[in-house]
């Protein structure tokens, strides 16, 4: 056993503000750690268990509570180094490690002796005169004892217990295996008449990563910064085609890294967890912890949307077919490697504007500091670098962030290029989980922001595309309501929220990027330091809801997908391939190709948390639009606004029912019209 003393992992983090020790933890250190881990915990669970006193809230419910802090530490740091560093070792030791935690995680679920204390502490919640937060955090950990077992027979308790250590294996497997798959595939190109189309900073880019490689020529990836630019501008359709293809084979080429028997065993291990509880399928079973509480809630809302946006989005096909056979003065059908490579010579066309036209104002550094100067300018919040705090990459940068009193709010890390032991993607975390400890101390957070931007090349800063700029306000947004977070519990803490809840503070912050005022903060062009062109930034927020029909449905279409695998009632045995299309057929505007399979590459819903909650960004985004609202309204950096954002929504966590923070912001419950509103779809009403 590994003591404290060679662990880096164990004992006290001698660290600024207590941050993992990456400095000098270790491939080895990662085992014993969760050992000892895993043994602490059992030991204050046997505490909780043995206490011969009566359950009450206090020794039951907040000793749970506060239990497992050595384990949440090595797994936060394990999981997140996993996630960005997943190396063959690392991930050879998550397959090992997985089917101990989920035992542990099941032995406190099925502990009966736990369980009785637990409900009888809940049984009595009506006599114990318990705050608003108390309450949710017994309501929460009874739900989690029910939705993990601890209400079936003796026999369906063991049967959960393997079906949830078999679920945690395949969803680990099924991400693995997509980003070995992913990261084999490269274009390498040797002529370079087939960069034909592709911008200089796209060519120069793609140089710099054969270079890396000790390759002459230009080498292309299905990391979305070389993915998306060579689909969106290269004039080979042969290329793009076959770029696609590779893109939508990730998981599905009957091979070791295949994920089709992969993703048959999660869903029907799924619907044979939510068979076990009482539930016709898993969507049901899932979505009673949401917003939108049953399946039909949900489709209620996808039917809504696709009502108003399929017209919208046939319409845009049409417009971008038209300028296709015009260009080509031929029959040519758009396929779906050719519709980014159209539509953007469309929007080019129509509107004067490009990501080669706007990527010199969005350096990235210039953006960060535009992004952090936002967060100042709402919240007054302000942020130090430290290089003294360890990183785990010499990318990674770590700051503090102090709030307007000048109290310590919280450490933030940026990771924001691709690594080839990196999932693709971009996401938020946490190393450390706000919360109030023992002596009433404020236990400040440590957040992570992921991204994989483009990178710097030999002659240029990392340039950002507009897309890009609108990601990293998104993973901001996530990051704000973990750094912002004042609750008791780590588990109602920052984005412990409803699935379908937790893209609100994130897709708010998308709102500004198409705000004049904003844009003109952030937008300095990385050689001259002249800002922005006004005929530019006007011309970006004329473009904002160009083909804004197709990308909903584009977004409906996933939700469809989703809900699909997870509302099935029987176990599923048939032609994966044939399903998706029936799955998401409504919501299609482009033409399919019959082969493409993106559900064996679709991890959000397969390994990343999303199971019958890919819906939750439509919900959440009709949630932002007419919160958003609320600031244009104010003005878009007005104080007040932000403040009663901050208070309501971004400080509460999972404290309070989200309807009624919600509500609490905005004095009323939101439809889709302010979305409608600002995708151009519907007139605002006039006064």
């Amino acid at each position: 056993m590994a003591h404290a003393a060679n662990n880096p992992l164990l004992g006290k983090y001698n660290t600024p503000f207590e941050t993992p020790p990456f400095d000098k933890i270790k491939l080895e250190h990662y085992e014993p750690a969760f050992t000892e881990g895993i043994n602490e915990l059992e030991k204050e669970v046997e505490k909780i268990t043995s206490n011969p006193a009566p359950a009450t809230f206090e020794n039951t419910i907040v000793a749970l509570e506060r239990s497992g802090k050595l384990l949440d530490r090595v797994a936060s740091a394990f999981f997140n180094i996993l996630n960005t560093e997943a190396t063959d070792d690392m991930m050879e030791l998550s397959q090992l490690l997985s089917p101990r935690l989920s035992e542990s995680s099941n032995n406190i679920f099925l502990n009966e002796k736990l369980f009785e204390r637990v409900k009888k502490v809940y049984d009595e919640r009506e006599t114990l005169n318990l705050s608003v937060e108390d309450a949710r955090l017994l309501e929460k950990t009874y739900q989690s004892f029910q939705v993990r077992g601890a209400d079936l027979q003796p026999a369906d308790k063991e049967k959960y217990r393997q079906l949830s250590t078999d679920l945690s294996m395949a969803t680990l497997t099924f991400n693995q295996n997509a980003l070995r798959d992913k990261n084999r595939f490269e274009l390498w190109i040797t002529d370079e008449k087939d960069l034909a189309g592709l911008p200089e900073s796209q060519r120069e880019a793609a140089a710099a990563l054969a270079k890396a490689k000790e390759k002459e020529g230009w080498l292309f990836n299905l990391s979305a910064p070389s993915y998306v630019p060579f689909m969106r501008y290269a004039d080979s359709r042969e290329l793009r085609e076959k770029m696609y293809r590779e893109y939508m084979s990730v998981g599905n080429k009957g091979d070791e890294f295949d994920n089709k028997e992969i993703i048959k065993k999660i869903v029907n291990i799924r619907l044979e967890i939510a068979n076990l509880m009482g539930n016709e399928n898993y969507a049901q079973y899932t979505l009673q912890r949401t917003m939108a509480k049953k399946p039909e809630n949900v489709y209620n809302l996808l039917n809504q949307l696709l009502d108003a946006y399929k017209p919208v989005a046939i319409n845009e096909y049409n417009q971008v077919q038209g300028f296709a056979m015009g260009k080509e003065n031929s029959n040519i059908t758009v396929m779906p490697w050719d519709w980014n490579y159209y539509s953007e010579q469309l929007k080019d066309l129509r509107f004067d504007v490009n990501d080669e036209m706007t990527r010199p104002y969005f350096e990235l550094e210039n953006v960060k500091k535009g992004i952090f100067g936002l967060a100042t300018e709402l919240y007054g919040i302000t942020f130090k670098p430290n290089k003294k705090i360890p990183v785990y990459n010499p990318e990674v940068d770590a700051y503090e962030v102090y709030d307007e009193d000048g109290k310590f709010l919280s450490v933030l890390y940026t990771d924001f290029h691709p690594r080839d032991t990196k999932q693709s993607g971009a996401w938020m975390s946490s190393f450390k989980s706000q919360y109030i400890d023992e002596k009433g101390k404020d236990s400040r957070p440590h957040i992570i922001i992921v991204m994989n931007f483009t990178r710097p090349t030999d002659s240029k800063p990392s340039l950002l595309t507009f897309d890009e700029v609108n990601t990293f306000l998104h993973e901001f947004g996530h990051a704000l309501h973990g750094m912002l977070a004042k609750g008791k519990y780590a588990s109602l803490s920052g984005t412990s929220v409803y699935r379908d809840f937790v893209e609100l503070p994130s897709q708010i912050m998308e709102n500004w990027l198409t705000e004049k005022e904003f844009l003109d903060r952030i937008a300095v062009h990385y050689e001259t330091g002249e800002p922005i062109p006004q005929e530019l930034v006007q011309k970006l927020i004329d473009a904002s809801n160009f083909n804004t029909g197709y990308a909903c449905c584009r977004q409906l279409s996933f939700g469809l997908l989703d809900m699909a695998w997870h509302t099935l009632t029987t176990p599923f045995d048939d032609d994966m391939v044939g399903f998706e299309k029936a799955a998401w057929a409504q919501a299609m505007t482009v033409p399919e190709v019959p082969e493409a399979f993106m559900s064996s590459n679709f991890s959000h819903i397969f390994a990343g948390g999303y199971a019958a909650g890919y819906y939750g960004y439509k919900w959440a985004e009709v949630l932002d639009a007419d919160a958003f609202a609320a600031f244009k309204e104010a003005g878009i950096f007005n104080k007040d606004v932000a403040k009663s954002f901050r208070e309501h929504i971004l400080s509460k966590g999972g404290t309070e029912d989200p309807e009624e923070l919600y509500r609490r912001f905005r004095g009323k419950d939101a439809t889709i019209d302010a979305l409608l509103i600002r995708n151009g779809i519907k007139k605002a009403d006039k006064e």
